[in-house]
């Protein structure tokens, strides 16, 4: 078993070394490592109690000679699990391991603090496994749910494009993006639901979105940038973000606006704004925000008015934009848009 210093030091060593400044994309990573090391090990937290850093659904994956990326406690265990994949990735038998107070190792492995840990270690290895991650790779592009059904008992896997045949509840749970392990006479069963990541959508490239669009990437967001004008959307100033340059009537519903989808109106142009907006308050995306004045605010209800949005439409509109933190200058800003853009989407 690593001591604490081993958990310690590889806290840092999900390295990039390519200089990325967002976190790199576990699923992406699996699939790679498979055509180019051919076994690896899947580490899934399955279920947390207490004071837990990553939540249920979180993965971390394993190659040889200590190679892994993403995170399933933020460092506390992630050298005991390191350690117990390369025997799942020997022997290609499913392993579940359970860290916490109550557990001898919980001081070597940074739980001290009551928090605890169920985590699910499978391999993959093959074509089956291939095109496992290919389908959830899929489902991810195409933005749609995908729950994946593991018997934690013999890594038995089974997926489903939707949540319809489950109970009530659970579907209700799982198509919130919320992952249920179910627990009964026969075993347990943990449904992981995979759903398309957060989309943000900022319209207007000055400097709030240059951070915001950065800050929102290395929380694991998807990020696009709409703006005409190209003088101020350039690949240099947004550097890893997707560009578009038609205007938003256009570029929105290219795009789509679902439940996973943020709108930020920034530009301070009348003509943006409104483009932005009118469609954003009429979908499914669960916010939208617009920067300006509460007097600027003003003359916009008025316009969106007079354009035909209802009183309920134009209300949806988080204006001024963020939370009420006393933000000044773009970093405070983009930090407050962010902060807020969490909030409706944990519904807290």
């Amino acid at each position: 078993m690593p001591d604490a210093g081993f958990a310690d030091e590889i806290r840092g060593l999900s390295a990039h070394g390519d200089g990325e400044s967002a976190p790199r994309d576990v699923t992406e990573i699996a699939r790679q490592w498979l055509d180019t090391i051919g076994a690896i090990a899947l580490a899934t937290v399955v279920k947390t109690w207490g004071s837990s850093p990553v939540p249920v659904g979180g993965q971390l994956v394993v190659g040889p000679d200590d190679r892994f990326e993403g995170s399933v406690s933020g460092g506390c265990v992630e050298g005991a699990v390191i350690t117990a994949a390369a025997e799942v990735i020997a022997t290609g038998a499913p392993k579940l391991l359970e860290f916490g107070i109550a557990d001898e190792t919980a001081w070597s492995v940074g739980l001290p603090c009551g928090g605890r840990i169920e985590i699910f270690l499978e391999r993959l290895s093959g074509a089956d496994d291939e095109a496992y991650l290919d389908r959830v790779l899929a489902h991810r592009k195409a933005r749609s749910l995908l729950v994946v059904e593991t018997d934690l008992a013999t890594g038995k896997r089974t997926l489903k494009d939707e949540a319809s045949s489950y109970a009530d509840d659970t579907a209700k749970l799982l198509n919130g993006g919320e992952c249920v392990l179910v627990e009964g006479p026969e075993g347990r069963t943990f449904l992981h639901a995979l759903v398309p990541p957060v989309h943000v959508i900022l319209v207007g490239a000055g400097h709030i979105g240059q951070v915001l669009s950065d800050l929102a990437q290395r929380v694991g967001y998807q990020v696009t940038m709409v703006d005409p004008r190209t003088a101020f959307s350039t690949a240099d100033r947004f550097q890893g973000v997707n560009l578009s340059h038609d205007w938003p009537e256009a570029a929105l519903p290219a795009l789509g606006l679902d439940s996973q989808t943020a709108v930020v109106a920034l530009a301070h142009d009348s003509r943006l704004d409104d483009e932005t907006l009118m469609p954003a308050v009429r979908s499914s995306c669960f916010y939208v925000g617009a920067l300006g004045s509460r007097r600027t605010h003003e003359k916009r209800v008025e316009r969106l008015g007079k354009a035909g949005l209802t009183a309920a439409e134009i209300a949806r509109i988080d204006a001024p934009v963020g939370l009420p933190i006393g933000a000044k200058g773009p970093g405070e800003i983009a930090v407050s848009i962010l902060g807020a853009i969490i909030r409706a989407r944990r519904g807290a």
